[in-house]
């Protein structure tokens, strides 16, 4: 298989190269404006000169049949465009765009192409979180927090705080009947935001501090007189009666750990398979983002 990756920045570096260059059948190629940055991953990973691009038409002309892109949010539109209009079957990191007119667009043209297009909410196939989904979930409360970063409220939206309501979607165990948003806003940046989702018999809730006491992320499920917690997505500790703690593995690697490893493999066994992926329901996740800042005034 011919994959691209396109943008090679701290993402790309730490989470999706390391899993890519290692797996057996594919020919990686990689793409970035920025030469010294091109030179200096492809001697890491030992790329051939043949497969490094800074022009993303070249790269398209390798003739790919799966492209991932990690270049910045403000270019996803114009990127996955034009590989979405080559028939190049796409993954994109979260959000595939800021405006929602611009998500949609895109997952429309990709099922007008009949071109696969993925999005990387990997905390869907993260170990901790998937195994929630097994458990009870009368309560759902998931919280990422952040220090010193108070942000744009589109921008820490879309780009961070979409992680958290797309697993609220994921582990939500039924139809979301109810939305609540709240948030501090000063000077025209977020501080927090809190989300609530309740339907029949559950409620989700999840919450982001860009001002709180240390970077951190948990989730906790619970009823049924059982509770599972994921701490920074390596711990798991459940609750009957009392507390029992399971760490990750010493050998299981970061990538695994967080869900890159198995949303690669994922996304690739389908396209060498032919099966079509559709983001609609990330959509969805999309979506409800852009409710949250309407209901901030926001948008």
């Amino acid at each position: 298989m011919k994959v691209g990756c396109i943008g090679l920045g701290d993402i790309a570096q730490k989470a999706y190269l390391p899993v890519l260059t290692t797996l057996p059948g594919v020919e990686l190629h990689l793409q970035t404006r920025t030469p010294a940055t091109l030179a200096a991953v492809a001697e890491a990973h030992r790329i051939p000169a043949a497969h490094c691009h800074t022009d993303l038409g070249s790269l398209i002309a390798q003739g790919l049949d799966a492209a991932f892109v990690h270049a910045p949010t403000t270019v996803h539109p114009e990127i996955v465009t034009r590989l979405l209009e080559a028939g190049v079957a796409t993954y994109v990191d979260k959000p595939l765009a800021y405006e929602l007119a611009e998500s949609q667009r895109l997952v429309a043209l990709a099922q007008e192409r009949g071109a696969s297009l993925a999005v990387g909410f990997n905390r869907r196939v993260a170990p901790g979180y998937a195994q929630c989904a097994e458990q009870p979930r009368e309560l759902i409360l998931m919280q990422k927090n952040r220090v010193g970063m108070p942000e744009d409220p589109r921008t820490l939206v879309l780009d961070d705080f979409i992680h958290v309501v797309d697993t609220l979607r994921f582990l939500a165990p039924g139809p979301v009947e109810h939305t609540v948003v709240r948030a501090r806003i000063r000077e025209g940046l977020m501080h927090h935001v809190v989300l609530q989702l309740s339907g029949d018999g559950f409620t989700a809730i999840g919450t982001m501090n860009r001002l709180s006491g240390s970077t951190e992320e948990r989730l906790e499920v619970s009823g049924q007189d059982s509770k599972r917690e994921v701490v920074n997505l390596a711990e798991v500790i459940d609750h009957k009666g009392q507390p029992s703690l399971r760490r990750r593995g010493d050998w299981v690697s970061v990538a695994r750990q967080r869900g890159i490893e198995q949303s690669v493999l994922s996304f690739l066994d389908a396209v060498r398979a032919g099966k079509m992926l559709s983001a609609e329901d990330a959509l969805r996740t999309h979506e409800l983002c852009e409710h949250i800042l309407r209901e901030l005034d926001c948008a």
